[in-house]
């Protein structure tokens, strides 16, 4: 039984390249080192995960390209990540005060957001879940543990999430 568990676990999912629905959500990655972003990215294509990545590479870049500011204000704002990948340690803007605005604004207070970090710190990880993260992974050193999680990470998150509208809807009240 244990071996049918793994064998499930490790199996890779092939999606149909005609299913454009999938790959048209893209990925947004924020992470400021160089070798964690290629090493992400790479861990996704071997996973066979194909849609797009947007890199920010600090905490104000992911805001404004999430929010529609600075050099994003052009970008439609209602074509969200189907998930973020978020670090911790950041320039600019660190990553828990950017899952803190995430979380504020009420167009993307129901965006996924998984915490991606190399950072050990209890404070850290519960800090992150209080702001609303949806996940938090340890940035695993060997590579092949990391191409795993990130994998993982990516089929879920791209492929079976279901999300609710980004959009919350009022509902009206009969007197």
């Amino acid at each position: 039984m244990m071996r049918q568990i793994r064998s499930a676990m490790t199996s890779k999912i092939s999606v149909p390249i005609e299913d454009r629905t999938l790959t048209r959500k893209t990925i947004l990655l924020v992470e400021d080192n160089r070798d964690d972003e290629e090493l992400t990215l790479r861990a996704l294509r071997k996973s066979n995960i194909m849609n797009e990545v947007v890199v920010a590479r600090d905490g104000e870049e992911a805001l404004d390209y999430l929010l529609g500011r600075g050099k994003y204000i052009a970008r439609d704002i209602e074509l969200m990540p189907a998930v973020v990948l978020l670090d911790l340690k950041l320039p600019k803007i660190a990553g828990v005060e950017v899952l803190r605005e995430i979380r504020a604004d009420k167009r993307t207070r129901r965006l996924p957001v998984v915490v991606l970090t190399s950072s050990k710190q209890d404070r850290d990880l519960a800090e992150a879940y209080d702001l609303g993260a949806n996940s938090f992974i340890y940035k695993p050193i060997d590579f092949e543990k990391f191409t795993e999680a990130v994998g993982h990470l990516g089929m879920y998150w791209v492929l079976f999430n279901e999300m609710p509208p980004l959009k919350e809807t009022v509902k009206e009240t009969v007197p």
